[in-house]
């Protein structure tokens, strides 16, 4: 509900605004430094400070929307401040670390809505999206998809290590060659690159005009890949943990690590390019359609 009609942008109304979002990053200063110190001591969560970046990129591919966006206050926006400082305060008491952080946000969004109303929502649906990266994956989470990835990376390239004839012994989520133990562990998992190639997906998706559908596929599909690269680079990580000297197999693995990433974006785009070639429609026709 509006209670007054839009209008344009005043020096006034900016003011306001950054001055209640100062205010509210104040009041929620806890959760959101809690955020920010979970992505630097966390490898596997280092994607959240990657969010922020998308969501400016994919806000400046939509910049001629904003001039839609006119100063509109709205009731709604109070309410959704109320109740993010709801969710963040029972998620504080109750310990639920993902409801403490996303109310937090949900206050900031809040504050916004408060001069636009939904109209922003509607415009750039996508940019709010990556907020949902900013949030900490819950450990429940992680710990419910690290044992089955591990499981499934090492099961995988035991196999393919037998495929091209290296003998090696499979002990759980350990492999032998030559002696040598090779523990596939957290870091090789490959729930680190899911994250990342994930959210590398969702801007890619979004900057270009694609029908939802493929948008949708891209997504669903991005995992996939990520766990195939990282089978990709645990096989030969694993020869030279076995046949060569440790400290070189340690900075393979940090090296290849970069390296699937891109590797991973070439598989999309030739994933798309096949799609094309079957005559699969994939793009809209321009990209205000998004």
């Amino acid at each position: 509900m509006n209670v007054r009609p839009r209008r344009a942008w005043r020096w006034s109304d900016w003011v306001l605004l950054f001055g209640l979002l100062i205010f509210a990053i104040i009041l929620m200063w806890q959760p959101l430094l809690d955020i920010a110190s979970i992505g630097i001591n966390d490898s596997e969560q280092s994607h959240i400070f990657l969010a922020p970046l998308i969501a400016i990129w994919l806000l400046w591919l939509r910049r001629p929307r904003l001039r839609h966006v006119l100063f509109q206050p709205s009731f709604i926006g109070p309410m959704i401040v109320l109740l993010g400082w709801l969710i963040s305060w029972w998620g504080f008491q109750s310990g639920i670390q993902i409801y403490w952080h996303a109310g937090s946000l949900l206050v900031l969004v809040g504050i916004i809505l408060s001069f636009t109303g939904l109209i922003p929502v509607y415009l750039f649906a996508p940019v709010f999206g990556v907020l949902l990266f900013v949030l900490p994956v819950p450990g429940v989470l992680r710990h419910s998809l690290a044992l089955p990835m591990q499981e499934f990376a090492t099961g995988v390239s035991y196999s393919i290590l037998e495929l091209i004839g290296v003998p090696a012994v499979k002990t759980g989520n350990v492999l032998v060659i030559n002696g040598q133990s090779v523990a596939v562990g957290e870091a090789c998992n490959g729930m680190r690159m899911i994250f990342a190639l994930t959210l590398v997906v969702y801007a890619f998706a979004f900057s270009t005009p694609f029908k939802p559908v493929t948008r949708v596929l891209l997504l669903l599909i991005s995992p996939i890949i990520a766990i195939l690269c990282n089978i990709i680079r645990l096989v030969p990580t694993s020869l030279i943990y076995g046949y060569g000297d440790p400290d070189f197999a340690h900075d393979f693995h940090d090296i290849a690590g970069w390296i699937m990433l891109p590797l991973a974006l070439l598989l999309l785009v030739m994933m798309l390019r096949t799609l094309r070639w079957l005559e699969f429609p994939v793009n809209s026709y321009r990209l205000a359609s998004q």
